[in-house]
């Protein structure tokens, strides 16, 4: 089997060789880049299974790296873990808006960072792996393409996002409260709040249009997918 492949993007050669280090250690195959316009290059060439972004690059910064690989079609589905020394909750929120799948704070611990790495490329393949498209309604659902469509319209999710729309559409009147949502869709490993939780599902409602009703908010306790 192909190995997976990682690229790390770092404008610090000592962090850039450190992740180098660790994920070819583990089998991955590692591609760096020491600026953001090298990275979405690199992106588009490779087309990585992960991308371990660090925010603060002396071209393009990070968040704009994200926003710029989450509208191009051929890198939209690509998991993204932040890696920065930024780690207010207000950071961290952004972060999560615009698409990231993980949010690493420095100076962080190598062994926590591959296990995280893992989670998601885990969560990415147990995605994948329910290959059946879903129809409800005016909602298409194709988890083996990583694309959703309302009105025959595609909706351009994050990797997170679509876990979700696709966890709780696939079990219609159940309610999950948050810490069941994120533990299905990223691990239960995941340090989450109850806020950050709230800022995915709102941001799915928005992109999902007239289709964000069938998401319904259980006061108290979650979120379930109308029956």
């Amino acid at each position: 089997m192909e190995s997976q492949r990682v690229l790390v993007v770092d404008d610090e050669e000592d962090i850039l060789e450190l992740l180098r280090f660790n994920f070819s250690r583990e089998g991955y195959q590692v591609f760096c880049a020491i600026s953001g316009e090298s990275a979405l290059r690199l992106a588009k060439l490779k087309y990585p299974d992960l991308i371990v972004l660090d925010l603060l690059l002396l071209d393009i910064d990070g968040l704009e790296v994200t926003k710029r690989l989450k509208r191009d079609p051929d890198t939209r589905g690509i998991p993204i873990m932040m890696l920065t020394a930024k780690g207010d909750e207000a950071d961290i929120i952004e972060g999560l808006e615009l698409g990231a799948d993980d949010y690493i704070t420095k100076p962080f611990s190598p062994k926590v960072l591959m296990a995280r790495a893992r989670a998601v490329l885990r969560r990415r393949q147990e995605v994948s792996q329910e290959e059946s498209v879903l129809r409800i309604q005016d909602l298409v659902i194709h988890p083996g393409r990583h694309e959703v469509f309302v009105n025959g319209r595609p909706v351009q999710l994050t990797f997170t996002e679509f876990g979700i729309i696709n966890y709780l559409a696939r079990r219609p009147g159940w309610v999950f409260t948050r810490s069941q949502i994120i533990e299905a869709v990223r691990g239960g490993d995941y340090p989450v709040t109850d806020r950050s939780v709230d800022v995915q599902i709102v941001g799915l409602r928005k992109k999902l249009g007239p289709a964000g009703r069938y998401i319904e908010t259980v006061r108290g306790v979650g979120y379930r997918f109308k029956e």
